[in-house]
């Protein structure tokens, strides 16, 4: 499983939110550039970069951040927040990402992001499914949509998609451990797809399950910057 550890931006500043609200932020670091090493010196080989500004606005707004770290690390990014158009994808692969991340487009505007999925790879293309109560949110999660997570998931999946972040945002920030049944469904629905679980994973324990589910990859945050558990323990393990 891969371990992918979770820089969220405001304001160029790295930060975490609980259960996604804007108002209940903490910042943890006003270089993201310095997290990024730190994370890379230990050992780590992926990050997640999400531009929390982008989210709720109409645009990508912390690219020269991802300029910076891809430029500066040799990391294996995914970026997501504030993918609305096909200008904001360039951006982000121009700027160094490897990966992007569509979340809140996939659910406005699916026949767009499959072009995208066609043009590009489904090996560049994350569907980004959050939900709270098993439905769809959007917007940075400001907004919530009647949409069923498992059945956005299920059809993505069966229109190519190959990769899926999904956080259950009443987990988030909480460190409380993750949304196991939800990761359950998801592989029940959809066999083979590679499932990046997010939200909730605070010890060594809550990893050692994900892996024994074969689940993909695992976005830690905040568990990391409070010291519930070590990189070195992280690499270590996967």
């Amino acid at each position: 499983m891969i371990i992918i550890p979770a820089i969220d931006l405001i304001n160029g500043q790295c930060v975490r939110l609980t259960k996604g609200d804007y108002n209940r932020k903490t910042i943890y670091n006003e270089n993201p550039l310095e997290v990024a090493q730190n994370f890379e010196a230990a050992g780590i080989t992926h990050l997640h970069l999400v531009d929390l500004d982008g989210a709720k606005s109409k645009a990508i707004v912390n690219w020269k951040v991802l300029h910076t770290i891809a430029s500066k690390t040799n990391l294996i990014i995914d970026f997501g927040g504030g993918i609305k158009s096909k200008k904001d994808l360039q951006i982000a692969f121009d700027n160094g990402a490897s990966q992007v991340t569509c979340g809140s487009i996939a659910a406005k505007n699916p026949d767009l992001v499959l072009s995208w999925i066609n043009e590009f790879g489904p090996d560049k293309i994350i569907l980004g499914a959050d939900c709270k109560a098993g439905k769809i949110a959007t917007n940075g999660w400001l907004d919530q949509t009647n949409i069923e997570v498992i059945d956005f998931i299920k059809e993505y999946k069966n229109r190519g998609i190959e990769y899926v972040i999904s956080t259950d945002i009443e987990k988030d920030g909480m460190l409380n451990g993750p949304s196991f049944s939800l990761y359950e469904k998801i592989q029940t629905a959809c066999p083979q797809l590679n499932i990046i679980a997010s939200g909730g994973i605070t010890t060594i324990e809550d990893i050692k399950t994900l892996q024994s589910m074969k689940i993909y990859g695992a976005i830690i945050g905040k568990s990391i910057y409070e010291g519930k558990i070590k990189l070195e323990e992280l690499v270590a393990l996967c």
